[in-house]
């Protein structure tokens, strides 16, 4: 007699303690891989069909991002039921999702996101892919910032990497911010920008960010404590500090890769470093391009972005100046959500604020709410004005 080898079912017990974190703990430790089946259903379905499970969105997004295969989902084969009544209707799997979970599963097979994940396959920066089931919206971005990563990576390009995020408020950029680090596994220290005055108040400032390990370290400790080293500086809000010459102290540590925290101090090395800005600058020039498309509704294709990003740089450079932009890798630009993309944020916000209260609402009920929502919405404001529309509809109906 010969044992037939079967995975652990360690991750199938992670999904079905309805614990994100432990999911995450198995995906992260190698436990167990995002593919792997016990029995007839794999990890993914098994999460799908599991309607016991509080947080099934989360885990869901989850296994994608370590890189669940969705197409179990169109291969996936219902139970077979005596129909209740004389006319068949054929609900798929696909189907019975919230509008979230349907978005990030039907993302996960997509061509393009096929394509970026084979080119970022080698990448040091490949676990940052995982990103893009925690940001709605902002493909075209996502796929640039994976292009220029992926030449870093490769070794074609010796200077430091510096990334600005431009557009209006409330569309992912310090969102996007905030996650690189983490999704990387290296040290992230975030500078409020409004706050500084001199180019002293750069080098001394504290991180603000309040999902980072609190800390007593100043930026030049942080890059001193981190020399050589990958690790993520934030500069939120960049073009709003007081006097613009706080910028110019960036020029070398961009261009060369070394930093000197003041005069007569030895340099530091930054290298490995990557710099974020996020900024709302050319807010009404991604408007107006986005607006004049005449189908904005559709999402952008690669070419458009492209000359999206020609149009944008210039603006930058009118408001940061010429010397401060040549040195900066990439301008990202953040474009208007589509009506898509809206549901989803009022589905996810809907969950976030709610919890096991949306499990008490009818189907109909949620698209109620859902369409009041939409009729809110400021694309100024952007995501913001959509959590407060949802949060407004729960104090009404529940």
């Amino acid at each position: 007699m010969y044992a037939i080898a079967t995975p652990k079912p360690t991750l199938l017990f992670a999904i079905a303690s309805d614990d994100v974190n432990e999911v995450r703990k198995v995906l992260e430790s190698g436990e167990a891989r995002p593919n792997d089946s016990v029995g007839p259903q794999s990890a993914l379905e098994f999460a799908l069909t599991n309607d016991q499970l509080k947080h099934r969105p989360e885990i869901v997004r989850l296994l994608l991002a370590y890189g669940a295969d969705p197409t179990v989902v169109k291969n996936h084969q219902p139970p077979k039921v005596t129909p209740v009544v004389d006319h068949d209707v054929d609900v798929t799997l696909l189907d019975s999702m919230d509008p979230a979970t349907r978005y990030f599963v039907e993302k996960a097979d997509a061509p393009d996101t096929r394509r970026t994940s084979a080119l970022m396959h080698r990448s040091s920066f490949r676990a940052l892919t995982r990103v893009r089931y925690e940001i709605v919206g902002q493909d075209r971005a996502l796929e640039q910032l994976f292009r220029v990563l992926s030449i870093h990576t490769r070794q074609l390009s010796s200077t430091p990497i510096v990334v600005l995020l431009c557009g209006p408020s409330g569309h992912g950029k310090s969102l996007l911010a905030r996650k690189f680090g983490s999704l990387l596994d290296v040290p992230t220290h975030t500078v409020n920008m409004t706050t500084l005055r001199s180019t002293y108040d750069l080098w001394q400032s504290f991180s603000m960010s309040p999902y980072e390990t609190p800390t007593t370290c100043t930026l030049a400790e942080f890059l001193i404590n981190n020399e050589g080293k990958r690790c993520v500086v934030v500069l939120d809000e960049i073009e709003k500090t007081e006097d613009e010459k706080t910028l110019w102290s960036l020029l070398m540590p961009w261009e060369l890769g070394r930093c000197s925290i003041e005069a007569g101090s030895r340099h530091v090395d930054v290298r490995n470093v990557v710099w974020l800005g996020t900024s709302n600058i050319g807010h009404n020039l991604i408007f107006e391009y986005c607006n004049a498309r005449g189908h904005a509704d559709e999402p952008v294709l690669r070419e458009e972005y492209v000359e999206l990003m020609g149009l944008l740089r210039p603006k930058v450079s009118e408001r940061l100046g010429a010397s401060v932009l040549s040195r900066v890798t990439t301008v990202l630009p953040f474009i208007p959500f589509t009506s898509e993309e809206k549901k989803v944020i009022c589905s996810e916000a809907l969950y976030t604020l709610a919890g096991e209260a949306v499990r008490d609402l009818s189907t109909q009920a949620v698209e109620k709410m859902i369409h009041g929502a939409l009729a809110s919405y400021i694309p100024d404001e952007g995501a913001r004005s959509l959590y407060r529309a949802i949060s407004n509809q729960l104090v009404e109906n529940l």
